[in-house]
C-alpha cells in the first residue's frame, strides 16, 4: 500500500519529466538553428544552451560532449524529414508522384538538411565525429530509400528500379547541397519536372 509520502513523490516527479523533456526538445531544436545558420565552428554547446534558454549545466546534464548534443541533433533533424515528409502522403503510396520527387527535394533543400550538412563538413575533419556521424546517415539514408519507395509505389524486384529511386534521392542531396550556396529555384523546379518525368517512365 502506498504511503502519502510515495504519492506525493510521484506526483513530484512527472513534471520534472516532462520538464527534462522539454529542454531536451528545447536544446535539440536549437542545436538544429545553430548548425544551419553558423555552421560547426559557431555552434557550441554554449551557444546553444544560450539559444535555448537554459544553462550550459543543464545542457551537459542532457548532452556531455559537443559530440553527442550535435549527432543528437542530426538524428533529430532525420526524424524530423521522414515524418514530415510521412504526413505529406499520409495514406502511403501518391498518385501523383511528381508531387513525391518535390516533396523529397523540398526536404533537402530546407534548413533541416542544411544543418544535416554542416555536421558532414565537421565530420570529415573531427575524428571523433566521423564514425558517429557515418552510422548514423548510413541509418538515415536507408530510412529515406524506404519512405521514398513507399511513397513512389516502386517495384523494386524489378530491374533498374532501385537504382532509379536511389538516383533520385542522389539527386535531391546534391541540390540540397547546391543551395548552400544559392537559391536558385527557378533551374530546381526544372531539375524537378525532368526527374519526375524520368521516374514516372521507371516506374510505369
Amino acid at each position: 500500500m502506498s504511503t502519502v509520502g510515495d504519492r506525493v513523490d510521484r506526483t513530484d516527479r512527472v513534471p520534472k519529466q516532462d520538464r527534462s523533456r522539454a529542454t531536451r526538445q528545447r536544446l535539440l531544436e536549437a542545436a538544429v538553428a545553430c548548425l544551419a545558420e553558423h555552421g560547426w565552428a559557431g555552434s557550441t554547446v554554449s551557444a546553444v544552451a544560450e539559444r535555448a534558454g537554459v544553462s550550459r549545466g543543464a545542457a551537459q546534464h542532457h548532452f556531455p560532449t559537443r559530440e553527442d548534443l550535435f549527432t543528437a541533433a542530426v538524428e533529430y533533424v532525420a526524424e524530423e524529414r521522414s515524418t514530415a515528409l510521412r504526413r505529406l502522403f499520409p495514406e502511403g503510396a501518391a498518385d501523383d508522384r511528381h508531387a513525391v520527387v518535390s516533396a523529397l527535394v523540398d526536404l533537402y533543400t530546407g534548413p533541416l538538411f542544411r544543418a544535416a550538412l554542416h555536421l558532414w563538413v565537421a565530420a570529415s575533419d573531427e575524428e571523433q565525429l566521423r564514425p558517429r556521424v557515418t552510422e548514423l546517415e548510413a541509418r538515415v539514408g536507408r530510412e529515406s530509400h524506404r519512405v521514398a519507395v513507399d511513397l513512389l509505389g516502386a517495384d523494386e524486384s524489378r530491374p533498374g528500379v532501385r537504382e532509379t529511386v536511389q538516383g533520385l534521392l542522389d539527386m535531391a542531396r546534391g541540390l540540397g547541397l547546391a543551395n548552400l550556396l544559392t537559391d536558385d529555384a527557378v533551374r530546381r523546379a526544372r531539375v524537378v519536372a525532368q526527374w519526375s518525368a524520368l521516374v514516372e517512365d521507371s516506374l510505369r
